[in-house]
């Protein structure tokens, strides 16, 4: 495929983002007229402008070229995404602030190490040609790189948000919860982390729900966002919202990583079996904990800010 056929999935992919962009302007004048003419913000042009360099090129080039195109690739991403819920909300995380749209990149390197410190125990997934690299070469681009993962995730949870099917799940099932199942949740959190540290080979996908279960009550007790307080009220738009955000971006993850170098691979013993791109098909339920994982790790280490509406 490679060399053959990715002018055609690029152009295909270009004209279908611009189709869509004019259909979403269309849609949101016909719609949502009290909020004034719908604009193509000019992020989005630049995003659409990274994509369209940074993909082909991704795919195309020989030797260590996604150490260095993974940055601007998914920056083009972000930027697309920012500027479909602005033209659909009205507002982006890039209009309503820019320090808030740049701060999500710092926090969103240090969260992501975490779970690549996990990793070194579970071995569930490793880097093709990250030996070619020096040290510090290899640290600082994976820092680089690993600082997109929170802004495209919630860039993505922000355009899911205004899916019309997604804004009538704010009045779902009730979750009361006791002080006493606060701390049971936390208990079975710490339970499920330290059984995939233990006996990784069988526990590892405890990894993607244990974080949640333990920073949940954390958050609770701090008086931090956390998610059982949207539940709490039957409001399941931020859960639905995060969840199929990480689902877009997982999706998005996996293709280009594809035909990247450096590149990653799995090994999750167990479900090794119908891979979509290099992921087995089971591994992508893992995104929908992961996304809720970033959210309440967002939630201890900035409260504040950024500002998601989710």
């Amino acid at each position: 495929m490679g060399i053959i056929l990715w002018p055609l999935l690029h152009s295909t992919s270009v004209v279908i983002a611009i189709i869509s962009a004019e259909y979403t302007l269309s849609n949101v004048k016909e719609t949502n007229a009290t909020k004034g003419p719908a604009v193509w913000a000019p992020q989005g042009w630049l995003g659409l402008l990274l994509l369209a360099v940074c993909w082909p090129l991704n795919w195309s080039l020989s030797g260590l070229r996604t150490a260095y195109l993974f940055l601007p690739l998914w920056l083009g991403y972000i930027l697309v995404v920012d500027a479909f819920v602005e033209v659909r909300a009205g507002a982006s995380l890039w209009s309503r602030s820019r320090r808030d749209f740049a701060l999500l990149f710092v926090a969103s390197a240090p969260v992501w190490w975490i779970f690549e410190i996990i990793n070194h125990r579970t071995a569930n997934w490793e880097y093709l040609g990250g030996n070619s690299l020096t040290r510090v070469e290899y640290y600082l681009l994976c820092t680089i790189s690993f600082s997109t993962v929170m802004p495209a995730v919630f860039e993505t949870a922000e355009l899911a948000r205004t899916f019309r099917w997604i804004d009538r799940l704010d009045r779902g099932p009730r979750f009361e919860l006791s002080p006493t199942a606060h701390l049971a949740i936390l208990l079975g959190g710490l339970a499920m982390l330290a059984l995939s540290l233990a006996w990784p080979r069988y526990c590892y996908p405890f990894v993607w729900t244990s974080l949640v279960l333990i920073l949940e009550p954390v958050n609770h007790w701090l008086g931090r966002p956390h998610l059982l307080q949207y539940l709490q009220r039957g409001d399941w738009r931020p859960v639905l919202s995060l969840s199929l955000g990480a689902l877009i971006c997982g999706f998005f993850w996996e293709m280009w990583n594809f035909y990247s170098y450096p590149k990653w691979i799995y090994h999750t013993p167990g479900a090794q079996f119908l891979h979509i791109f290099e992921m087995p098909l089971l591994g992508y339920a893992g995104y929908i904990p992961f996304a809720l994982e970033l959210f309440e790790l967002k939630s201890l280490l900035c409260p504040r800010y950024p500002q998601s509406e989710l």
